[in-house]
């Protein structure tokens, strides 16, 4: 019980903190809608299950034969965030606000999937928890368990997130700033990314 204490209270922890995740649905929801908010939300709760299984299944294996992994997986999220955060800087405003009106769902999914699975955020999170704070004696099917966790976590909290700012008011005062809005997120993704690059210097 202290142990799942311990991985429920860095998991909150580390998913209410701003980054990418809580950028991009932000930027999904008020553009698109509730719809297109939540399947990103989705997507990121998906991407956590990438981590937690290789972090569970090789961790082990890659750290002792390919020990430049962990910092390939940086320079790919690095890359991809900078790479996101461009696009959404330079995207043009939405004149047609309706669910459907400039991505499809899958295309939504897609977006929180990749931008939580190349996250070396969340890579660090997970393999630091995994191997700094649970026990190496806890049963596989515990280790699952945690690792459920910390997806519903992401979607229970991410959801919550498209809920508020796909909230008609908030969207409406939103979207007459997207252009302003945008660059803004755009620029937050963007350090993020260069952030991690500078850091593994």
């Amino acid at each position: 019980m202290t142990e799942f204490l311990a991985v429920a209270l860095i998991t909150i922890l580390a998913v209410i903190s701003p980054g990418a995740d809580f950028a991009i649905v932000t930027k999904n929801s008020y553009l698109y809608g509730r719809a297109v908010g939540i399947l990103t939300a989705t997507g990121i709760s998906l991407g956590v299950l990438v981590h937690v299984a290789y972090t569970l299944i090789a961790v082990s294996v890659v750290i002792k034969y390919a020990p430049n992994f962990l910092t390939f997986v940086k320079y790919v999220g690095a890359s991809y965030l900078i790479y996101i955060g461009y696009k959404t800087f330079i995207q043009k405003p939405v004149t047609d606000v309706s669910t459907t009106s400039a991505i499809s769902r899958l295309q939504a999914l897609k977006y929180g999937f990749f931008t939580n699975a190349l996250n070396p955020k969340t890579t660090l999170f997970v393999i630091s928890t995994f191997t700094q704070i649970v026990s190496t004696t806890t049963p596989t099917y515990v280790l699952i368990g945690y690792g459920i966790f910390m997806s519903l976590a992401h979607l229970i909290w991410f959801a919550l997130v498209a809920i508020l700012f796909s909230h008609q008011a908030l969207r409406t005062k939103m979207l007459n700033q997207q252009v302003f809005i945008n660059r803004i997120i755009g620029v937050i993704l963007a350090l993020l990314g260069l952030f991690l690059v500078i850091s593994n210097i």
